[in-house]
């Protein structure tokens, strides 16, 4: 899902995402489906009013992987 092109202009964790999103600087958002429900339906919302495609992994730990980090991640989003 996160390509390794993809690596150089993401951002890990909800803050950055969440301001990515305000500012119109998020070209794909990543989020985990086992994260706390408000960070989850927080950032489904705001990509959608934005119009950003959202992905969905499975666990934190997955999308921690995908994104070379060695803790689990809440959410992730690449950059324009």
């Amino acid at each position: 899902m996160i390509t390794e092109a993809d690596k150089a202009n993401l951002q890990v964790g909800y803050k950055q995402v969440q301001r990515a999103l305000n500012e119109n600087k998020a070209a794909k958002v990543f989020v985990a489906a086992d994260c706390d429900k408000h960070i989850k339906d927080g950032i489904e919302k705001l990509s959608c009013e934005n119009g950003v495609p959202l992905f969905i992994a499975d666990t934190m730990k997955e999308l921690g992987e995908m994104c070379s980090i060695e803790v689990g991640a809440s959410c992730a989003v690449v950059l324009k």
